[in-house]
């Protein structure tokens, strides 16, 4: 594993345990070379997946992307950081049973919406307003109406 600090090649594993839900394994690294200290995260992956874009355009599905979006709809709200790894352990694993290897992006979004409407109502809407595009009041009117339907 590459140093991210000053790009030397060869680093030392310190220490490896299970993640807090053991679907990853978490490595403490030390550099000899500038004798800093890193963590990565080691995760099966089941297959490559690819995200077709509204616009046509087909790119890898990026992990960290998607945690990014959900960690800032659950900002300040009272949804820590291992329920949001379990979130995004739980998306992969759907998507990566699903038949396809190309995955819609609303697909995606729609699980996510899913998901977080159990989680958190309000990092529910704050995901929604972002992945609808809502421009004006109105659209958090309409939506938040849908809400108290079935």
């Amino acid at each position: 594993m590459r140093c991210p600090y000053c790009g030397n090649d060869e680093t030392q594993v310190k220490d490896s345990r299970p993640s807090e839900d053991g679907a990853a394994i978490r490595r403490r690294r030390f550099c000899p070379a500038c004798g800093n200290r890193f963590t990565t995260f080691e995760r099966v992956t089941l297959r490559e997946l690819t995200v077709l874009k509204t616009d046509g355009r087909r790119v890898p599905f990026d992990r960290d992307k998607l945690g990014k979006s959900i960690k800032i709809a659950c900002r300040k709200r009272p949804v820590d950081d291992e329920r949001i790894e379990r979130i995004l352990n739980g998306i992969q694993r759907r998507l990566e049973m699903e038949t396809e290897a190309e995955i819609p992006s609303r697909r995606i979004g729609e699980m996510v919406m899913d998901t977080l409407k159990g989680v958190d109502q309000v990092a529910y809407v704050r995901f929604a307003s972002v992945y609808q595009n809502f421009s004006e009041a109105k659209d958090f009117q309409a939506f938040l109406g849908g809400l108290d339907a079935p």
